[in-house]
């Protein structure tokens, strides 16, 4: 038996009508004679959606309970009993409820497809694990119900259910996805239109991606090795040269004709190792470009360009080529026809675009060769002293001696060369080289004190000595240049992890980060002063961001070394000009700078945007708890005051009794719902002084209950408690919102249990625990902080007026008073609300006479 066969069908958001179509498959396979069970179908209260599970098997559902609450999940094993050709199962990215085989229900779904049953599913594209985090910065909802995306990929078949922001809304509107109820919060929430949008775009991307996968998958299983061009992809080959950013920006144009098109921009590096003729700082410059323009830079290994590049458009599936017209001079076409002929030659089906520059047919060109200037003037002085006046003392010394013979004292000025290339480098080895060449030619060459020689043995061996000598000295000064670039590209990598730890480590806002930046480049580079200076328009004046050190520099003009970051920005050093080679590195930090301060600035809008939505969030439910939750009672108020005075009625005492009633409760109910919310404001605005003083809670607890039924609440407050510090009309307006919580979600005839105790932590300061405990339905671990936020109220229709600001005017209270409120389960279900207050330090009371029957533990309570 086979695996079965997996579709899916992929929604950007809930309602663009994955179910519907799932069913609507149902059906037409149904149609076909094929023997199709709903094993997991969820309409959502939508009566289209139920409508289409009519006429198909469903399996029954398995029904279990957890924290008293009754839950129905998918039957797996009724299912593979049944074994059915195709199976529908609904939420895909579902987490089963405790007590199920398995713990999501894409793992169901993967044991329906190893017993050889198709199965037709379900997802949105929020619930795919890697994409998580987007969705959350568009949405500001974190998905806790995911599906990994293997899953999903490895679909037999995907099927994207796309519908447009305006058409869902309209949907929405007009109750087909949620209750009338819900539809408000979810238009002005989830369900905008940038997040609508932003999740299609996120929907239509992955589907194309998976799309593209599949014709890859095709062309290598058929061996399909030509063009398909199914969508333009356009490659630009980069050497390295100045006329890349102009090949680069012709890509992008071609690109940008057709709508998908994609830029892929691609360096081909020799599979030595070596450096080819292109700058890897122009290298680095390009790949920005590119990447500014939404395309990707790619670097490939291989020892022929034209192949390489080839290769690398067949196997991204390019339908265009584009290079530039070669750098090289006429005459060195003698070698070869040039990458762009052989490119051009051997592309088959792919386009090749040849864009002329002005670098073109002007040669290469030399990166010119550093040489070793910082050597410093005492060494390079002794070089060169031991280059030219070494050679002449050692002469003199080998005369006085009378000689080692012409070989030895050959290696003796060659040891000499080697030194002064050690010493002073290049140019004072070279000296060394001829000089001693024309001493041994003078001294110690037969005929000697001429310089002519006889014997052609004498001839060669001088000549030898001095190539060797000049080249030894080019090696030992080469060995010594890459000693030092070594030397400094260490220290250039040590200085950037430094950098970058330092950025990684810095404050969210930047400020911090900015100031330890400026120090970091004034000790680096041993400036003075180091200044970061923007100006907000191009004629406005030079504004410091972040300074370290004394008197720094007011304006680029100031400054011994400026480096300009765009138009706006410039990092200024005030100390000593720096040499050329260190401007790479400085050039790090500006532009590291300049990151940071764009990441304060974004952190502040971000958090300014986050208030303004606050904001409009509480001004949102401020309205609905008024046009809702304030004219209930208001509307009972009056009615009733309407009824009492209807002079056509004759109300006996008990109707007028219950009428006057009906209005109390009214307005009790209303002055609870403002003071609540004068007290939320109080908190947003942060106007709360508590007045905090020793309190006695088995005083406070009883007049927290009056708002409750009499009987709906157990105490167990011992009189021994010890004192409390806080202020006691704030406690009893937390306790009283926590207690009427917990009576409002405990079932009838429960009671709800109060109870307090002392704790004396080892070496801490001494608490008391109050304890709200209720047997409810519970709330699950990922909810237990979400309930405290304002205008927040676990479940869909809690019994009982409000609007959700009770718990959160609770923790702001006792948080005033320097007290905790947390959330916990209660032990065989349900929630218990957890208060915990400093208590009074007591110094210890000395003993009392013997038999006096003291005990200072006790109190009297009154």
């Amino acid at each position: 038996m086979g695996r079965g066969r997996l579709r899916i069908y992929l929604g950007a958001a809930p309602g663009v009508g994955k179910t519907y179509a799932m069913l609507a498959e149902a059906h037409r396979r149904l149609e076909r004679g094929t023997d199709v069970v709903v094993a997991f179908v969820e309409d959502h209260g939508r009566r289209h959606t139920a409508s289409l599970v009519e006429g198909l098997e469903v399996v029954p559902r398995r029904t279990l309970a957890h924290r008293g609450a009754v839950f129905t999940e998918l039957d797996l094993d009724a299912v593979l009993a049944r074994c059915p050709q195709v199976a529908l199962v609904d939420e895909l990215a579902h987490t089963n409820v405790p007590g199920c085989r398995n713990e999501k229900r894409w793992q169901d779904v993967e044991e329906l497809l190893a017993a050889g049953i198709d199965v037709i599913s379900t997802v949105n594209i929020q619930h795919l694990e890697s994409l998580g985090d987007v969705v959350e910065g568009i949405t500001g909802v974190r998905q806790r119900e995911t599906v990994p995306d293997e899953v999903v990929r490895r679909a037999d078949q995907i099927e994207l259910v796309d519908m447009s922001p305006q058409a869902l809304r309209r949907r929405l509107a007009h109750g087909n996805v949620y209750a009338p109820e819900k539809i408000d919060a979810a238009l002005a929430n989830y369900f905008r239109p940038g997040n609508l949008t932003a999740l299609r775009e996120l929907a239509l991307l992955w589907t194309a991606d998976r799309a593209d996968e599949y014709l890859q998958k095709y062309r290598a299983e058929q061996g399909i090795e030509g063009t398909w061009q199914a969508r333009e992809r356009i490659v630009v080959g980069l050497t390295g040269g100045p006329e890349g950013a102009t090949l680069i920006r012709r890509a992008a144009r071609i690109a940008a004709r057709g709508s998908g098109g994609e830029l892929l921009a691609v360096h081909i590096s020799r599979s030595d190792g070596l450096a080819g003729s292109g700058s890897s700082q122009t290298l680095i410059e390009q790949r920005a470009l590119v990447e500014s323009l939404g395309g990707s830079f790619h670097s490939v290994l291989g020892d022929d360009p034209a192949a390489g590049l080839l290769d690398f458009a067949r196997g991204v599936n390019a339908t265009q080529i584009v290079l530039g017209t070669s750098r090289r001079p006429a005459w060195q076409y003698v070698y070869g026809p040039g990458v762009g002929t052989t490119v051009t030659r051997d592309s088959g089906d792919i386009d090749v675009h040849m864009v002329t520059h002005e670098h073109a047919a002007k040669g290469r060109g030399r990166v010119p060769v550093r040489r070793i200037t910082d050597l410093g003037r005492a060494r390079t002085v002794a070089g060169w002293l031991i280059g030219l006046a070494g050679p002449p003392l050692l002469a003199v010394v080998l005369t006085a001696i009378g000689g080692l013979g012409l070989s030895t004292d050959m290696l003796l000025f060659l040891s000499l060369t080697v030194c002064a290339a050690l010493v002073g480098g290049l140019l004072p080895a070279i000296a060394s080289a001829l000089v001693g060449s024309s001493v041994l030619n003078y001294y110690f060459t037969p005929p000697i004190h001429t310089f002519t020689i006889n014997e052609p043995q004498n001839i060669m061996a001088v000549a030898i000595f001095t190539v060797v000598g000049i080249s030894v000295a080019s090696v030992v000064d080469l060995a010594a240049r890459r000693t030092h670039q070594a030397a400094r590209s260490q220290t250039e990598a040590q200085t950037l992890s430094a950098l970058a730890g330092t950025v990684l480590r810095g404050v969210p806002n930047g400020d911090g980060v900015l100031t330890a930046l400026m120090e970091q480049v004034r000790e680096t580079f041993g400036q003075e002063s180091a200044a970061l200076l923007e100006r907000p328009d191009p004629l406005g004046a030079w504004v410091p961001v972040a300074v370290a050190g004394p008197h720094p520099p007011e304006r680029p003009e100031e400054a011994d070394v400026d480096v300009p970051v765009g138009d706006s920005l410039a990092l200024v050093l005030r100390g000593r000009v720096l040499p050329g080679a260190d401007r790479r590195l400085l050039g790090a930090f500006a532009a590291q700078s300049a990151v940071v301060l764009e990441r304060r600035r974004l952190a502040r809008e971000a958090a300014a945007a986050r208030r303004e939505a606050e904001g409009n969030r509480i001004r949102t439910a401020l309205l609905a708890a008024v046009s809702h939750d304030l004219r209930t009672p208001l509307a009972g108020i009056k009615a009733s005051v309407t009824s009492l005075r209807s002079a056509d009625v004759e109300w006996d005492p008990e109707d007028e009794t219950e009428l006057l009633a009906g209005i109390e409760a009214g307005a009790d109910r209303l002055d609870h719902l403002i003071n609540n919310l004068l007290d939320m404001s109080r908190l947003q605005t942060g106007t709360v002084t508590p007045l905090i003083q020793e309190t006695d809670l088995d005083e406070v607890v009883p007049f927290a209950l009056g708002g409750v039924p009499p009987g709906a609440v157990r105490l167990d407050v011992p009189e021994t408690l010890p004192m409390i510090r806080a202020d006691g009309g704030l406690l009893e307006r937390s306790l009283a919102n926590l207690v009427e919580n917990a009576v409002k979600y405990s079932p009838n005839g429960v009671k709800v249990l109060v109870k307090a105790d002392a704790l004396a932590p080892a070496g801490g300061p001494g608490r008391v625990e109050l304890r709200i405990v209720d047997r409810g339905p519970g709330v699950p671990e990922e909810a237990k902080e979400r309930i405290f936020a304002p205008f927040q109220r676990y479940g869909d229709a809690p019994r009982g007026a409000g609007v959700g600001l009770g718990l959160a005017v609770a923790r702001g209270f006792v948080e005033a008073m320097d007290g905790t409120v947390t959330a916990e389960d209660t032990p065989g279900g349900g929630l218990t609300m957890v208060v915990s207050l400093p208590a009074v330090e007591r110094p210890p009371e000395p003993a009392g006479p013997a038999g006096d029957g003291h005990d200072p533990s006790n109190r009297l309570i009154t």
